[in-house]
């Protein structure tokens, strides 16, 4: 299995020189990537009607695009991940750019992570359909990879139009797209559309019934299950150190290409208490 961290984005505050430690030292550890989520507005919990959403104005989100552009040249091998972001919310063409420029900078050192969140205040903010938004994801798939690809595209669609246009510069190899969600129609659409799923933090008894459930849609869509990835997030918060390892275990036992720890929810105060955390992970399931 490949391990990640997922970058703790609402804690670790806004010093550059903080984050570039960070990062750094998470490539240093010999980390394989680092995963970062996606919100663009957090709403006032005092507005009309109220607020039920797990952030607010006041949790603090980077933006994965850019933060990624500046981390690709802080390091030299560790992957990027988006956890997701929220691709039916943004412009179509413009995520195509913002990935492919990523992929060209970083040496392809990108994996586009996408979904279709939950957050009604960011879709009206962004002038975009929170109804249609499932539609208009697996509209926006096919044509991502058709943009990577080509030099011109033309596509006229429900929600997206291309009229004889096209990016410049390409990545040199294809992005991959995996998909969150775990609902059952986001486990058909990965099977569908997708190179790999990104499950949310769940008990490992549940992921192997859902994995189950997303290995049989992969066969119903002629795709082969051995090939698809899984990235599964384990949070120290609800999971404790002493189960790490037997956790480890049993995900690789059921396939599990990825698995990377998320030091959020800890009541960690400083950088220091979030680097000890993913060294100890990195250690337990390096040494078993």
């Amino acid at each position: 299995m490949k391990l990640g961290v997922i970058f703790p984005q609402t804690e670790i505050g806004a010093d550059p020189a903080v984050i570039r430690e960070y990062v750094q030292t998470v490539e240093g550890l010999g980390y394989d990537y680092l995963t970062v989520y996606d919100h663009v507005l957090g709403a006032n919990p005092d507005r009309p009607g109220g607020w039920s959403g797990p952030y607010t104005y006041l949790t603090q989100f980077h933006e994965p695009m850019v933060l990624f552009g500046w981390m690709a040249a802080l390091t030299q091998h560790l992957e990027f991940v988006t956890g997701v972001i929220i691709l039916p919310q943004r412009q179509t063409a413009l995520v195509a750019k913002q990935a492919a420029e990523l992929s060209v900078l970083s040496g392809g050192r990108f994996r586009l992570g996408v979904g279709v969140g939950w957050n009604t205040v960011e879709y009206e903010g962004l002038n975009e359909d929170f109804h249609t938004r499932g539609k208009r994801l697996e509209e926006q798939i096919p044509l991502l990879r058709e943009l990577w690809a080509k030099p011109l595209v033309t596509f006229k669609g429900e929600f997206d139009k291309i009229p004889d246009a096209g990016l410049n510069p390409l990545p040199a190899r294809p992005i991959p797209i995996w998909f969150g969600g775990d609902a059952d129609v986001a486990l058909r659409r990965s099977a569908r559309l997708g190179d790999g799923w990104l499950p949310n933090t769940m008990p490992v008894s549940e992921l192997r019934l859902r994995l189950k459930t997303l290995r049989s849609y992969l066969v119903e869509a002629g795709r082969d299950p051995q090939g698809f990835g899984v990235d599964f997030r384990i949070s120290a918060n609800r999971t404790p150190q002493s189960e790490w390892a037997n956790d480890a275990a049993q995900l690789a036992e059921m396939g599990v290409s990825h698995v990377a720890i998320n030091t959020m929810g800890m009541g960690y105060k400083n950088l220091q208490e979030h680097l000890e955390a993913v060294k100890a992970f990195k250690t337990i399931l390096t040494n078993g």
